[in-house]
């Protein structure tokens, strides 16, 4: 159900690392726990982010939630297209990353959940 190529937070967002970056989204039990998304909101490129630190915000038609970074670094890309069409997470929340982070600490994956361990958090 979770994909085994990412790791996980124990606050529902997973992270791709791969050449020295991380793309960050959030997991499918999270969406089903915010019901329908309609705004996101992302930091700037440029934006430092340390770990477990709010990055944004993702908005439903139930709530407004926080969004935490899974590892530090610099905001080098932002998903605009998914800003747009915010309801994309809900159909596709495994594909549809939200920033991409350039690691400044690569050491703190060692903290993640992989993905069998995740499965267990989302209960």
């Amino acid at each position: 159900m979770y994909p085994a190529d990412r790791k996980y937070t124990k606050d529902h967002e997973w992270v791709i690392i791969a050449g020295g970056e991380g793309k960050v989204g959030i997991t499918d039990y999270a969406q089903k726990q915010l019901g329908d998304v309609v705004f996101l909101e992302f930091p700037d490129v440029g934006r430092q982010v340390k770990q477990g630190e709010v990055f944004g915000t993702i908005e439903s038609v139930k709530a407004v939630s926080e969004l935490f970074a899974p590892m530090s670094g610099t905001v080098t890309s932002v998903n605009t297209a998914l800003t747009e069409k915010p309801e994309t997470v809900n159909s596709d929340p495994h594909g549809a990353w939200m920033v991409v982070v350039k690691l400044s600490n690569p050491g703190e994956e060692s903290e993640l959940l992989n993905h069998e361990q995740y499965a267990g958090v989302a209960q």
